[in-house]
């Protein structure tokens, strides 16, 4: 291994912070793997008692969390179901595969977020939810959706993703719609390697949750006594982790404070240190201060144009960074023309999808290697004029 790729600074990188370990050794001395024992049920309360939602149930993954919301919902051939472009291909998919038809609106240029305004225009009598999405764990403007959501008679499903312990006016995020899906993905904040959770609100959907769950069967309800045995009883699959990823994840949320706390400093810095870069016009810094109305999931600015970001990448990666982009608006991918509509113009998202870039942050990450990459960008800049 050279020198440089040993000095490497990566774009994210798993971590231990406590316990993790230790529990994953407890839950096979225990003598069950399986899904739903001692470490599942330690999550479930954690969520329940930290976020304050009625029902939280511990999936493998976000995706296997929205698949669930559209059964829970009844998503069909006949719906539409409003969301962003400028996400990941879970938050559409998991509705095409119910046959309902992702509707996209445009996000709005300050947060990146489902624009409000335009969520009206786009409802029809087929709409039959709306997914807003919480781009860089900053809250959409739940207030507006859930009065729009109340005046049409939707379902609000939340793709809080990236949003683990990020509010809006007190509530957590996840908590403020009829259902929630987080993910622990190895990426985020809290991270199980892979992972999900779905977070049910609407009391009505907590029992049919639970029976999609565990592949369509009352298994949970022969498990707390109220059936003699179980059996088929509805649609469903198995959506259910290892208590080994249980045992991990549940370790990484007894220090979620902490965690949350160093990512927020982090980006705190990066928002501060490459001010003066914005204040030249050179980039453009997010619209809202992500440290404060985030939970510090990322960091991202946009450059002026595509070349100038495809070159910036590059000069990152010379120097012995990564850094990334994302997303391909789904209206413009493949399956996104065959599968979908469009509720607005997309102005928005074509303009930040060509433009934006995430720069490397995680737990873990030393001021050293902050400041090195903050330099590097700046030598970019300097470079450049």
């Amino acid at each position: 291994m050279t020198e440089q790729s040993s000095s490497r600074i990566p774009f994210g990188r798993p971590f231990i912070v406590g316990e993790e370990l230790h529990n994953i050794a407890k839950a096979v001395d225990m003598g069950s793997l399986a899904g739903d024992q001692h470490f599942t049920k330690l999550c479930h309360t954690w969520f329940e008692h930290h976020l304050g939602t009625s029902r939280a149930l511990l999936t493998h993954s976000c995706t296997a969390a929205l698949e669930m919301a559209a059964i829970l919902i009844d998503a069909g051939p006949c719906d539409e179901i409003i969301m962003p472009s400028y996400t990941f291909v879970s938050t559409a998919n998991a509705f095409v595969l119910r046959g309902a038809t992702p509707v996209f609106v445009d996000i709005r240029p300050d947060t990146l977020n489902l624009d409000e305004h335009l969520v009206k225009q786009a409802i029809t009598p087929r709409t039959k939810a709306i997914v807003p999405v919480h781009y860089a764990g900053v809250p959409c403007n739940m207030t507006a959706l859930m009065a729009l959501a109340e005046e049409h008679n939707l379902w609000v499903i939340e793709d809080a993703a990236q949003a683990l312990y990020s509010t809006w006016h007190g509530k957590m995020l996840g908590t403020i719609g009829h259902l929630g899906c987080l993910s622990f993905h190895e990426t985020k904040n809290v991270i199980s390697g892979e992972g999900g959770a779905i977070l049910v609100q609407d009391n009505r959907l907590i029992e049919r949750a639970e029976i999609i769950r565990e592949k369509g069967t009352n298994r949970s309800q022969f498990f707390h006594g109220m059936v003699d045995k179980y059996t088929w009883i509805d649609i469903g699959s198995s959506y259910l982790p290892s208590e080994l990823t249980a045992a991990f994840l549940y370790a990484q949320l007894e220090h979620a404070t902490t965690i949350t706390a160093q990512r927020r400093q982090m980006v705190y810095r990066y928002q501060q240190q490459l001010q003066p870069l914005a204040d030249t016009g050179q980039i453009t810094l997010p619209g809202f201060n992500l440290s404060e109305h985030g939970n510090g999931h990322m960091f991202y600015f946009l450059t002026k144009n595509l070349d100038e970001r495809r070159a910036l990448l590059k000069h990152l990666h010379d120097q012995g960074c990564t850094a990334v982009f994302h997303y391909v608006p789904l209206h413009s991918s493949p399956a996104g023309k065959r599968f979908s509509r469009l509720g607005s113009d997309m102005a928005v998202t074509d303009n930040i999808s060509d433009r934006l870039i995430r720069l490397p942050l995680f737990y873990g990450m030393t001021e050293e290697q902050q400041s090195r990459v903050i330099h590097i960008v700046f030598d970019y800049y300097t470079r450049s004029r």
